[in-house]
């Protein structure tokens, strides 16, 4: 087949041509043989190899005829073995095993109507498909879109899915970047979730990481060393090299795998995970090249990007036409742990350095992050940049995520280590105020089920993981004594796992007063003419006592709203020296809602 006439839509990887064959291509410079080998017809069987010719800068290419839909291969180096692709769409016997030829254009959509989402508006629910139903994968999560739509869920972030070693994970062990996990569907059920999705009105974004790969079953360095650098560390293996010698191609995979996700699985959008370890001193940083990247592949649709970022750097939500990276929003971890603290009176290891006062949960609300360039004791540095002209739609709030609950030691869910009363006053905080909100899967209907870390190493490794774990966590006093330390489920042990997983149907039914709760708040986020501008600009706090306080939501025509949060013993209103009390000329305030009717378990309300 000539040149001319192939047809691709990636880099690299495996291909499906119009015309027929396979155009198969891949980087591995200074090598000098590259074959594509075909599986027999029986398990293991080899049937054919074909070579793939040189082009310049190390790139192999060839198209094998005989080669369609369903065929599954490998690459032979040098003479040498045989690999998996590094640009792999389907790992059907997992990591170790060969690659399959996908053409994604077999799926028959039908969002085509579908235009995207923007960031306004959100409310996000944090999901891993593996513990998110008992069956653990994308038609059991199917099943739920429509339950989920009615709660007032608009946007379901999924924990990353990138083929990873083992039976059981988080996903962000992943070492094959293009190919869905094989442990909750195949990419078509993926793409199934997606279009059932858009058909009830839900977003869909992937949470990936580009930060580093996971330590079991990552070929890249038989194809080319240059993938990775060691001019910088990473928490988690080795960093990825975006800007040193040969740093292009690397780019353009990662690049390129943004594009795919949007395209060819009609994401909404991404989570790009510990941006603070994706290095990078090139004049345009990879996150900028991503986010635009992401965005051209989704002509006629709004896509959102979120990201993760330890040391609170702002410039990642500026426009890249102002030196920023281009993304939308940021996780807000200063909120999470303000909130946490004050619903847990602990303020330990990295929750150190807040108190949990009315104050900061004022400030989290109104000014985004709190650290933006003080002292920082815990880290013993500077923490944080400017966040004051950015927007409540620039951050992400929540008070669980998948980090959070599994370092509570055992998992534990936050309504279980505060009280019933403080829980809902923070519920009603969080789902209320401007900033985007998120939840984690189950927190709608107060699970009572853990979310431990697990991963399903084995040997000298998963000794080590579970080493690393228990070091982790001794940060906290409470895992300091060895009998606490020796309760610690092993993350290798599938019975980690396996405790971990919902019945969502069943759990909404038997904790209806916290699922109608969190129903009934987002409905008013949703719907209310106040709460849904969303807007910090016209929203104002004050502190009413050490566990107390009030934002005053201005309206247009004197519909204001008074949200009073109050976390320990009663607070007395009168006399009343506080200007935001002061209702609207000619108005009387008038109580629409309260976190203590008992329809959601509260003790009753009080006459305001």
């Amino acid at each position: 087949m000539k040149a001319s006439r192939i047809r691709r839509r990636l880099p690299v990887g495996a291909e499906v041509q119009p015309s027929g064959g396979v155009h198969f291509r891949v980087w591995a410079p200074g090598h000098k043989k590259l074959e594509v080998v075909l599986d027999g017809p029986g398990s293991g069987d080899e049937q054919d190899s074909f070579p793939l010719e040189p082009e310049k800068n190390g790139y192999f290419s060839a198209v094998v005829d005989s080669a369609g839909d369903g065929t599954c291969y490998r690459f032979r180096v040098d003479g040498r073995g045989q690999c998996p692709d590094p640009a792999s769409r389907w790992q059907p016997e997992g990591v170790h095993g060969s690659s399959q030829v996908v053409d994604p254009t077999l799926f028959r959509w039908s969002d085509q109507d579908w235009k995207g989402i923007g960031s306004h508006g959100q409310v996000l629910y944090e999901m891993h498909i593996g513990t998110y139903t008992q069956e653990g994968n994308w038609d059991g999560a199917i099943k739920q879109l429509p339950a989920l739509a009615d709660t007032g869920i608009t946007v379901l972030e999924i924990m990353p899915v990138a083929e990873f070693p083992g039976n059981f994970g988080w996903g962000y062990d992943g070492v094959f970047m293009f190919a869905p996990t094989r442990l909750y569907g195949t990419g078509d059920d993926f793409r199934r979730f997606v279009d059932r999705a858009h058909s009830v009105g839900l977003g869909v974004i992937l949470d990936v990481v580009y930060n580093h790969f996971g330590p079991e079953g990552n070929c890249l360095e038989q194809y080319a060393a240059h993938y990775f650098t060691d001019r910088y560390a990473t928490d988690w293996g080795k960093a990825i090299n975006y800007d040193g010698e040969d740093s292009g191609p690397v780019r353009e995979f990662f690049v390129s795998n943004a594009a795919y996700w949007i395209s060819e699985f009609h994401l909404d959008g991404l989570r790009l995970d510990a941006t603070q370890n994706i290095y990078d001193s090139s004049k345009r940083h990879i996150i900028a090249e991503i986010s635009e990247t992401a965005r051209k592949a989704a002509p006629g649709r709004s896509i959102y990007l979120v990201g993760e970022n330890e040391p609170q750097h702002t410039r990642l939500v500026r426009p890249v036409s102002a030196g920023g990276y281009g993304l939308d929003a940021l996780w807000n971890d200063d909120f999470h742990h303000s909130a946490r603290v004050a619903m847990t009176g602990r303020s330990e290891a990295y929750f150190t350095d807040y108190r949990g006062t009315s104050q900061e949960l004022l400030s989290a609300i109104r000014w985004g992050y709190l650290y933006q360039g003080q002292n920082y004791v815990w880290q013993q540095k500077r923490r944080g940049t400017p966040a004051f002209d950015l927007r409540a739609q620039n951050f992400v709030t929540f008070i669980e995520n998948h980090d959070q609950i599994a370092n509570s030691s055992f998992g534990k869910r936050v309504h279980e280590l505060t009280s019933p009363g403080g829980h809902r006053a923070m519920t009603a905080f969080l789902l209320l105020s401007p900033p985007t909100p998120m939840l984690f899967q189950g927190q709608e209907f107060g699970t009572p089920h853990s979310f431990r870390y697990f991963a399903d190493f084995s040997g000298e490794l998963a000794k080590s993981v579970r080493e690393g774990r228990v070091e982790f966590l001794k940060q906290f006093r409470n895992m300091l004594p060895p009998e606490s330390q020796d309760a610690l489920s092993d993350p290798a042990d599938p019975t980690a796992f396996e405790e971990c997983k919902l019945d969502p149907d069943e759990e909404r039914s038997q904790n209806e007063p916290i699922f109608r709760l969190h129903k009934d708040l987002l409905r008013m986020r949703r719907e209310d003419p106040v709460f849904r501008k969303q807007n910090n600009s016209e929203v104002f706090g004050a502190v009413l006592g050490p566990e107390a306080f009030l934002l005053r939501f201005f309206g247009e025509h004197s519909d204001d709203r008074l949200l009073i949060v109050n976390f320990d013993r009663d607070v007395e209103l009168k006399p009343a020296p506080e200007p935001l009390l002061a209702p609207p000329p000619d108005c009387e305030w008038e109580l629409i809602w309260s976190s203590e009717s008992p329809d959601y378990g509260g003790s009753g309300v009080l006459p305001f």
